[in-house]
């Protein structure tokens, strides 16, 4: 009888009572491991596609090769201003005043460029810019004066009496500016920007206006 009434005995657990794997939730250490991998190549993979991103942004905008733009901007005065419409004839020093945009993210040097200007396609005048360098995502900005000046085949020139008389001057101006685009002082392009520009010289008020160029 002793044998029947004697009681299965369980150790407690240091704790007060015990607990099997499912009650306590336990995970398989493997399982963990694997799910710790997974979370790293995931962090690798993300951080692999930003810096991706950023190569590619980097390569579309700093890194890329812009070609500048070179423009007659305006005529800041006029030195000398002698008109005559009866002869016809003209003789003016204008001071113009040039333009180089580089959209680059470095500095653009240039060589001497030579500006010309024409009269209904016919060459009344033209001036030199000395080699120089526009500072990257800048315009430089350059004074020069222009000689306009009527050749002598122009002197019978029908069209010419109307423009003098009409008070309006129409001009073009044509250069071709050729540099080298440099970026983080490693980087080197040459680029070259052809100016086709058309003006008009007011002859009432002395000022040059209506500028437009390609």
């Amino acid at each position: 009888m002793a044998d029947k009434n004697q009681q299965t005995y369980h150790p407690a657990a240091a704790n007060g009572y015990s607990r099997n794997d499912t009650e306590t939730g336990g995970v398989d250490p493997r399982e963990l491991r694997r799910q710790k991998q997974k979370k790293w190549a995931l962090y690798i993979i993300a951080f692999v596609i930003f810096q991706t991103g950023i190569i590619v942004l980097f390569t579309f905008t700093v890194m890329k090769f812009r070609t500048h733009k070179f423009r007659v901007r305006n005529s800041r005065s006029f030195d000398t201003f002698d008109v005559q419409p009866t002869t016809p004839s003209f003789n003016m020093r204008m001071n113009t005043q040039f333009g180089v945009k580089n959209t680059n993210f470095g500095p653009f040097k240039y060589g001497n460029t030579t500006v010309t200007f024409y009269y209904r396609g016919t060459e009344v005048g033209s001036t030199t810019l000395r080699k120089s360098k526009a500072n990257f995502r800048s315009t430089k900005k350059v004074n020069v004066p222009v000689d306009l000046v009527m050749p002598t085949t122009l002197a019978s020139n029908a069209d010419l009496i109307s423009d003098l008389n009409s008070g309006i001057l129409p001009l073009t101006s044509q250069a071709k500016m050729n540099g080298k685009v440099e970026i983080m002082f490693i980087f080197k392009k040459k680029r070259t920007a052809n100016m086709n520009c058309t003006m008009e010289v007011n002859l009432s008020s002395k000022a040059l206006q209506n500028i437009k160029c390609k």
